[in-house]
């Protein structure tokens, strides 16, 4: 231990390594339930890439495990701390190098928060479309370490689609660097692809190339409710195969509906069953709307609501943003789950979660990017109660169950971390395990990078 600190040390400022257990047990695991942490034996924070270059090459040295993070907003315990690892914190590199409007590229560190970037690149006409819901506290290097998602994915996609190339400190120190600056470029194996939801056991992502663009207009939004979740997912099925491109559509169940309307009094109908709001930003989204409009009525929607202006848009944004702190307040804790299907076994999903928490007498909201199938089932429950806590973890299993046997896959956006490492290896097969791990070991061969995450 005090050999670490020292070597530490030598390559990065005092206020950089930190030892108070009182201040490094703070950093010990990120926003998931049921993940085991251990006890970091220093935390370091790093502003520079030679800084982070010494960390591995300490690691290495010592072969001491080092478990990367960025904000710890994350789901699946990818950020949980390693017993006596180095958490290498990586928030203070945090700048914008770069926002280049001919390009259409932003240069950044993977500290930069989501929603200061894309402020950012919007001041130059730009758009940086992925938007997780913990935007406003999530970093960019923890969005591509999880791949992550958003509101927008249905119309602009996800995390992946947007990184064209990387900057990343590999176990042993060397800095490798990935893809292009270029809107298009096929040179060799994709290992930039590759890195985008590796959960940084692979490398430690250090920069990033990101595409962006155009500002889009401001999006109207339409909430239409619905009798039952079939008839939801009828409409979604409708709008999406008569080839309307929405820039977002989203669905919340009764149980999301009525906790949010216990937290924030937002007014939304609790008669409904399920509540869907679909949105276009094209410079005139009233034929769409029109024409979604149509397509809800008559799959069964007893009653659609325009927003009449972008105020009104925002503030149906905002009660559906709200849906994972209202569901916290039901019991205290949430499992969020994050189990995406086909568009066309969305009810079968809903309703199926809706029976498994019949079965196991619990609280389970769902809210989905309907437009891509992903839902997030979460589990309200007590964790002072052992008993509704092991239901709880029951019905978050069955649920990923469920999602496999619809043809889906364990996580759309959230990742594998340490809660679905079991189930990652039911989804992908033993042969796809195998190779897996034979990638692992060629970028990690001592294993020190992230350990215990995914396999």
């Amino acid at each position: 231990m005090t050999d670490l600190i020292e070597l530490l040390r030598e390559g990065l400022p005092e206020e950089a390594v930190l030892t108070d257990p009182d201040v490094t047990g703070a950093y010990a695991h990120d926003m998931a339930s049921f993940c085991e942490a251990g006890v970091p034996a220093v935390v370091v924070l790093p502003r520079t890439v030679e800084q982070v270059q010494h960390v591995c090459r300490t690691a290495t040295a010592l072969r001491v495990p080092v478990v990367p993070q960025g904000a710890r907003t994350g789901l699946s315990g990818a950020a949980n701390a390693s017993e006596g690892c180095i958490v290498l914190s990586l928030v203070k590199m945090d700048r914008i190098l770069e926002i280049n409007p001919v390009d259409r590229i932003a240069v950044v560190e993977p500290g930069v928060i989501n929603a200061t970037l894309s402020r950012a690149v919007m001041e130059k006409g730009l758009y940086y479309p992925p938007d997780p819901s913990s935007w406003e506290q999530c970093t960019i290097g923890g969005n591509i370490g999880t791949a992550s998602g958003g509101l927008c994915c249905v119309k602009y996609g996800v995390t992946a689609e947007y990184v064209l190339g990387l900057d990343v400190v590999l176990a042993d120190g060397r800095l490798l660097k990935t893809g292009r600056r270029t809107a298009k470029g096929v040179a060799g194996y994709d290992l930039t692809r590759l890195f985008v939801g590796s959960e940084g056991s692979l490398g430690i992502v250090v920069g990033a190339v990101l595409a962006l663009k155009p500002a889009p207009l401001e999006q109207l939004v339409l909430a239409a409710e619905f009798p039952s979740t079939a008839s939801a997912c009828d409409a979604i099925c409708r709008i999406m195969e008569r080839g309307h491109a929405p820039s977002l559509l989203e669905l919340m169940d009764r149980t999301s509906v009525r906790a949010v309307n216990a937290m924030g009094n937002m007014g939304l109908p609790e008669s409904t069953e399920a509540l869907l709001m679909a949105a276009f930003d094209t410079p005139d989204p009233a034929p769409d709307l029109a024409a979604v409009a149509e397509l809800c009525a008559a799959a069964g929607a007893t009653e659609v609501v325009p927003a009449e202006d972008a105020a009104e848009s925002d503030m149906l944004l905002q009660a559906r943003r709200m849906t994972l702190p209202a569901l916290e307040a039901v019991k205290g804790v949430t499992m969020i789950d994050d189990v995406c299907v086909p568009r066309s076994r969305l009810a079968e999903m809903i309703d199926g979660t809706a029976a498994i928490a019949e079965k196991h007498a619990l609280t389970i909201g769902v809210v989905a990017h309907a437009g891509d199938g992903n839902t997030h089932p979460t589990v309200c429950f007590d964790p002072a109660d052992p008993d509704e806590s092991r239901r709880a973890r029951e019905s978050f299993d069955e649920i990923m169950a469920l999602g496999l046997e619809l043809g889906g896959t364990i996580t759309g956006e959230h990742g594998v971390g340490v809660l679905k490492r079991e189930w990652l290896a039911r989804e992908l097969g033993p042969v796809g395990v195998e190779l897996q791990q034979g990638i692992k070991q060629v970028f990690d061969p001592l294993g020190l990078l992230n350990p215990g995450k995914l396999f």
